[in-house]
């Protein structure tokens, strides 16, 4: 049997639904309190290093698939690109802010105008790649395992 005991992976079932809705809180509100988009992408790529852990790579394998987390991390690097290049298109300039209207609104998600959109972009791209990072050197961990037997 792969991973740990039953106790340890009913807790880290649990307990990574909260880590992965804390790390999107932090995404959110990063404008308004500590934190940001690196700081929540740190979060929920600690979520899933949680449950390689206690179930072992090919879990997590199962239910974040490479290919799919590899997308969401071109995903995060093509909307951050698009958040800086887009008010150029519209003749503002290199990251301006075009939410001109919801700027400075108190108790609104959008106040800050593009840094909102800024954190969800960079939290998905951190995200993304650390997860990927830490799952190859766990299989290459595993493959250098096998090699020495």
């Amino acid at each position: 049997m792969k991973g740990m005991t039953i106790i340890v992976k009913t807790i880290s079932s649990w307990v990574k639904v909260l880590i992965f809705i804390f790390g999107i809180y932090i995404i959110l509100f990063g404008h308004l309190t500590p934190g940001g988009g690196f700081a929540g992408g740190v979060i929920l790529a600690s979520s899933y290093v949680l449950l390689m852990l206690a179930f072992g790579s090919d879990f997590v394998q199962k239910d974040l698939p490479l290919a799919l987390d590899s997308k969401l991390d071109c995903l995060g690097a093509f909307a951050f690109i698009m958040i800086a290049i887009l008010p150029c298109v519209f003749g503002g300039a290199f990251f301006a802010n075009f939410l001109v209207d919801r700027y400075g609104q108190p108790f609104e998600l959008l106040s800050a105008g593009t840094i909102p959109l800024s954190n969800i972009a960079i939290g998905l791209k951190v995200g993304a790649s650390l997860f990927l990072v830490i799952f190859s050197l766990a299989v290459c961990r595993k493959g250098a395992e096998l090699d020495d037997e």
